[in-house]
């Protein structure tokens, strides 16, 4: 696209604008509605998630000081790469972190903090809703949230009268709208793909679970289902002063239906088809891949939610992704800057993703694990990041950074070993996140770490945004299958580089999983004495 035209674009409001909440970033990206593979202006705010009287969590205060702070540097973004600002927009999406708990009262008031996927205080409630239902109910799940706080008899359960998401709260505030992106509705409560909204006979059997302990039937505290492509609602004159704070935006603007952040995941990386599937890694770390047909087991590893389209999908969902190498890159980083030499952080991924790439295939014997919350698939309902090696081992720069990014992958593994159990076929996984960006080394563990090719985008890094800026763009050719639509319109000169396991990596990462495996004990001794 030419400077002429993307300014012509932002001028005449021919754009789609993603706004994602991600774990550690708020996220703001704008796209040529005509070719959304075309970015037009980004901008951003760092945010982190907060340990609170024992649960995780946000203030949504933060919320909104985030998004105007996101939308003010993508406006400046456009006017210094385009020499325009943006007055109009065509159309918005957000997305954000999926599951969690957002319950209001009558007055639209919040009941309790915010409590985010990361929490896992919902065990007996997730038990008995499997059980009941039976199909996994992770513990972060809205519904399981929701019954926790029914179990425990929580003051606040009498006074609820609305729950959702964080997509759902922050599209609920911009447009007046209680509704959800099937996608997002599906890590709320199981979705029947036949019908496109919650499986009638789950409702029924929790209405009769939970009676006389709610204030209404479920389908009632629930934000509506919409699939992609449906128009979701306005941006409402005062939700544009909170985006735009300077008054320059004006409302009207149409909005699709608010996604979490594994859709996005699957649109960004056009893994919306069966038999493609996707893998995301921030704070969090998961696996996607549609599914051709149901799954023959119930597995606590494995939960079914839906592509924004509404088809079902196998989700292998881990609690702890890339915080803990976040971590150690950041201490490297003030050790180069204590040492006179201080190094972009950027660069300092740069040096520990080289050098890992020169270590030993097994990491030399030395094993991590990045367990900051608790993670399901492990069995921890907490965490205690660990380094751990034995006496023989060989503790170089390079063996070190090798086995932090085998332990953002190791729960991982745990739980695609189920999913080919269930003998569920993929072609090719493909990736986005922020690892990514060092081309060719996060992408070559994972796949090491999944048996599988890996393919990596030029937008890997964009993420959410720029997927949900894609299903805005989406409200104008919905006439199209979501599929057809990417396909046609957004990956057609999108280049993807694509990975096959290295045979040395394969044998490496194996001696290093079953090292992993084995140190679970470890890490159980740990939470318990720590």
């Amino acid at each position: 696209m030419t400077e002429t035209s993307a300014a012509d674009a932002i001028r005449s409001g021919r754009t789609a604008l993603g706004i994602e909440f991600g774990s550690t970033r708020i996220k703001a990206c704008l796209v040529d509605a005509d070719n959304p593979a075309d970015v037009l202006a980004v901008g951003g705010f760092e945010w982190e998630n907060s340990f609170d009287d024992g649960r995780w969590t946000y203030a949504l205060d933060e919320v909104w000081t985030g998004l105007a702070a996101a939308y003010a540097e993508l406006k400046t973004d456009a006017e210094q790469r385009h020499g325009v600002l943006p007055t109009t927009i065509g159309a918005i999406g957000v997305s954000a972190m999926m599951h969690g708990y957002l319950a209001f009262d009558a007055d639209n008031e919040l009941l309790v903090p915010f409590r985010t996927w990361r929490n896992t205080s919902t065990g007996p409630a997730a038990a008995e809703l499997t059980n009941l239902f039976g199909v996994n109910i992770p513990l972060r799940w809205s519904i399981a949230h929701l019954h926790q706080a029914v179990l425990d008899a929580e003051d606040h359960v009498p006074d609820i009268r609305f729950v959702t998401t964080l997509a759902g709260y922050v599209h609920w505030r911009l447009t007046g709208r209680r509704v959800l992106g099937i996608g997002d509705a599906s890590g709320m409560f199981p979705i029947d793909s036949t019908t496109g909204t919650y499986d009638a006979d789950m409702v029924s059997a929790y209405d009769s679970l939970a009676e006389g302990r709610l204030p209404a039937p479920l389908v009632e505290l629930l934000p509506d289902v919409l699939a992609a492509g449906v128009d979701a609602g306005g941006l409402t004159t005062e939700a544009a002063a909170l985006l735009d704070p300077t008054g320059t935006l004006a409302p009207g603007i149409p909005f699709c239906p608010p996604e979490g952040d594994a859709g996005t995941g699957m649109v960004a990386t056009n893994s919306v088809s069966p038999r493609t599937g996707n893998v995301s890694a921030g704070t969090s770390i998961f696996a996607m891949v549609v599914l051709e047909r149901p799954l023959a087991q119930v597995h606590h590893e494995l939960d079914v939610v839906t592509t924004p389209a509404g088809d079902p999908v196998a989700m292998v969902h881990c609690n702890n992704g890339a915080s803990e190498l976040a971590a150690w890159a950041n201490m490297f980083g003030r050790f180069a800057e204590a040492a006179g030499t201080p190094l972009a952080a950027d660069a300092v991924y740069e040096v520990l993703f080289r050098e890992a790439l020169e270590a030993e295939p097994d990491a030399g014997g030395l094993l991590a694990y990045n367990y900051l919350a608790g993670e399901p698939i492990a069995g921890l309902d907490a965490g205690r990041p660990l380094v751990v090696r034995t006496p023989d081992s060989r503790p170089t720069l390079g063996n070190f950074a090798r086995a932090q990014l085998y332990a953002v992958f190791g729960t991982l593994s745990l739980g695609m070993r189920v999913l080919r159990g269930e003998r569920v076929a993929v072609d090719t996984m493909y990736a986005h996140g922020g690892m990514f960006r060092t081309a060719g080394v996060a992408q070559r563990f994972l796949a090491a770490a999944i048996d599988a090719p890996v393919a990596v985008a030029a937008t890997a890094s964009e993420g959410g945004a720029w997927g949900i800026a894609v299903l805005a763009a989406y409200l104008d050719a919905a006439d199209a299958p979501l599929d057809a639509y990417l396909a046609d319109h957004v990956f057609t000169a999108t280049g993807f580089e694509t990975v096959a396991p290295d045979p040395d990596d394969l044998v490496g990462y194996a001696t290093y999983l079953t090292r992993y495996e084995a140190g679970l004990a470890i890490e159980h001794a740990a939470v318990a004495a720590l």
